[in-house]
C-alpha cells in the first residue's frame, strides 16, 4: 500500500505559498524590466516593485525601508554582515577592535565566516549554551573585552528551535556600543522580529525559510548615528548603496516581498495553529513511546520545532523506516556528514544520544491528519527498531 508523503522539514525549506508565486510570475515575462533602468517605464515599474517589497519586508522587522539591502539568502547576509564590519572596524591599526564574540550553536553560516576572519588575525569567542540550548548572559558579558565590536547570536536554532532572549543580548551590547548581529533565518516571518526593540544592528534574512523561492534573500543595516559601515564583498556596479552589486532579481524580490507581507498579517494565527499541531505531535509519541527526551527547551521555542531523542535507537535508521515523511537528523546543509551534530553536542548530549536524534519541522501547509499518520509511523518504526536491538543483543 502506498502512503502519502508528508513533508515535515519545514526548517531545511518551505514551499513557495502560491499567493508569492501569483505575485512574482507577471515579472519574468511580462514586468521584465532591469530596476536600474531609470530612464524608460519597463525599468521604472521594476523598480517601483523592488521598493514595495523593500518596505513590505521593513514593515515586517520595524525597520526603514533604506535599511533593507537585498541578497542571494542568509548566508550571504551573514558573510556580508561579519566580513563586512570585521574588514572596516578591525583594518586601522594594530590596536584596531579585533574581537568578535559569537555562540557554538550558531549555523555554519556564521561558524564558517568566524573562522576565515580568525585565520585573518581576528579573535574568536565561542559561548556555550545551557542544556536547553540558552546562552548564560552573565556569560556573554564577561566574553565582552574592550577590543569586541561584534556579538552574533541567531534567533531561533535551525536544529533545535530554541530562541534566545534578543532584547536582553541587544540591550547590553548597545550598552557596550559593540555591533548587534542576528541571523534570522529560521526567526523573520514565524516569530516577531522588531529590530528597534531588540537593539539589532545586522539582521539576515532568507527567503525560502518563509515560503518565498530560493536564491532571495536581504540584510537589515541600521541607519543612524553611530553610522554602521560594512566593506562589499562583491563588486560591479554599485547596487544596492554599494553592498552588494548585481542586478536585482525583480521577481524573486517581488516574491519576498509578499510573502514577508503575508506573515505580517498571518503569524500570530499561524503561530497558534503550527504550535497546537507540534504539541499533538509530541504528545502523541510520548504518550506511545517511552525513553524519548526533547533536546531544548519546549517552553523557549519555534511554533514549528520538535527535536526529539530516541534512546537505543540510531537516528538514520529511523528515518529509513519511515521512507515516506521528510524529516532530518540536523541543518540541511550538513545532512551527509554522519558525526554527531554540534548543535546537540553543545547541549550535553553524548555521541550516542545526539546520533539519536531527530528534527520533526511543521509548517503552514501541517494538517492534524498529516501528524496523526506520523506519530503512527514514526511510534510503529521505534518500537521496530528497538525490539530487533533487543533481539541482536541476546544472539
Amino acid at each position: 500500500m502506498n502512503r502519502p508523503r508528508i513533508y515535515m522539514d519545514y526548517h531545511a525549506t518551505t514551499p513557495v505559498d502560491p499567493r508569492v508565486f501569483k505575485a512574482m510570475e507577471p515579472y519574468f515575462s511580462e514586468l521584465y524590466g532591469n530596476p536600474a533602468s531609470k530612464n524608460h517605464s519597463f525599468g521604472r515599474e521594476a523598480r517601483d516593485a523592488v521598493e514595495k517589497a523593500r518596505e513590505q519586508i521593513a514593515t515586517l522587522i520595524g525597520a526603514k525601508p533604506r535599511e533593507i539591502i537585498f541578497t542571494s539568502g542568509a548566508t550571504e547576509s551573514n558573510n556580508l554582515a561579519l566580513k563586512g564590519v570585521a574588514r572596516v572596524l578591525g583594518r586601522t591599526s594594530a590596536s584596531a577592535k579585533k574581537h568578535i564574540v559569537t555562540v557554538a550553536t550558531e549555523h555554519r553560516a556564521v561558524l564558517d565566516p568566524c573562522e576565515v576572519l580568525a585565520r585573518e588575525g581576528f579573535e574568536v569567542t565561542y559561548l556555550g549554551v545551557r542544556a536547553d540550548g540558552l546562552i548564560d548572559l552573565a556569560e556573554l558579558a564577561a566574553a565582552i573585552t574592550d577590543r569586541t565590536f561584534l556579538v552574533s547570536v541567531m534567533q531561533a536554532n535551525n536544529e533545535i528551535g530554541v530562541i534566545q532572549k534578543l532584547e536582553e543580548i541587544g540591550a547590553y551590547c548597545r550598552d557596550r556600543g559593540v555591533v548587534f548581529h542576528v541571523d534570522g533565518a529560521q526567526a523573520v516571518g514565524k516569530i516577531p522580529v522588531d529590530v528597534g526593540a531588540m537593539g539589532i544592528d545586522l539582521l539576515s534574512i532568507s527567503g525560502h525559510k518563509l515560503y518565498a523561492p530560493k536564491g532571495i534573500g536581504a540584510l537589515y543595516v541600521r541607519s543612524g548615528q553611530p553610522r554602521l559601515t560594512l566593506q562589499s564583498q562583491m563588486d560591479g556596479g554599485g547596487h544596492e548603496q554599494g553592498l552588494r552589486s548585481g542586478t536585482l532579481p525583480t521577481p524573486l524580490i517581488v516574491a519576498l516581498g509578499v510573502a514577508c507581507d503575508i506573515c505580517q498579517t498571518e503569524m500570530d494565527a499561524e503561530a497558534d495553529t503550527v504550535g497546537a499541531l507540534r504539541d499533538q505531535l509530541l504528545h502523541g509519541i510520548l504518550e506511545a513511546v517511552d525513553g524519548v527526551q526533547v533536546n531544548g527547551s519546549l517552553e523557549q521555542r519555534l511554533p514549528g520545532n520538535l527535536n526529539l531523542c530516541f534512546g537505543g535507537i540510531e537516528a538514520e535508521s529511523l528515518l529509513q523506516k519511515v521512507p515516506d515523511i521528510a524529516l532530518s537528523t540536523g541543518s540541511a546543509c550538513t545532512t551527509a556528514n554522519l558525526q554527531p551534530s554540534h548543535v546537540l553536542k553543545a547541549l550535553g548530549l553524548g555521541h550516542e544520544a545526539a546520533l539519536s536524534s531527530v528534527r520533526f519541522g511543521l509548517g503552514r501547509y501541517t494538517t492534524g491528519e498529516e501528524i496523526e499518520l506520523v506519530i503512527s509511523q514514526v511510534v510503529e518504526a521505534v518500537k521496530e527498531l528497538r525490539e530487533k536491538s533487543l533481539l541482536s543483543n541476546f544472539s
